[in-house]
């Protein structure tokens, strides 16, 4: 793999890993109960986007094992002695 792709990769799952993230905590059920959100879960958009909530945890898993390996492999362990 060219170096510049894997630097690409890298910067493209730190923002999925942000993404699927933001998705997680927007999606919690135990923000239902902070006042800002407690609004979100009126709306049936809501309930669309918070039945996918355990697909979102997949989502950043996978991409945070991914993001792990590939900077590993681009910038290597910096603790090696």
């Amino acid at each position: 793999m060219d170096i510049l792709l894997a630097q690409r990769l890298v910067f493209a799952l730190g923002v999925v890993n942000f993404l699927a993230l933001s998705a997680l905590f927007l999606s919690c059920r135990c923000m239902g109960t902070r006042e800002p959100f407690s609004r979100l879960f009126r709306f049936k958009v809501f309930a669309n986007f918070y039945k996918f909530h355990c697909y979102y945890w997949l989502v950043l898993w996978v991409s945070v094992v991914t993001h792990l390996i590939i900077a590993i492999w681009v910038l290597g362990i910096p603790f090696n002695t």
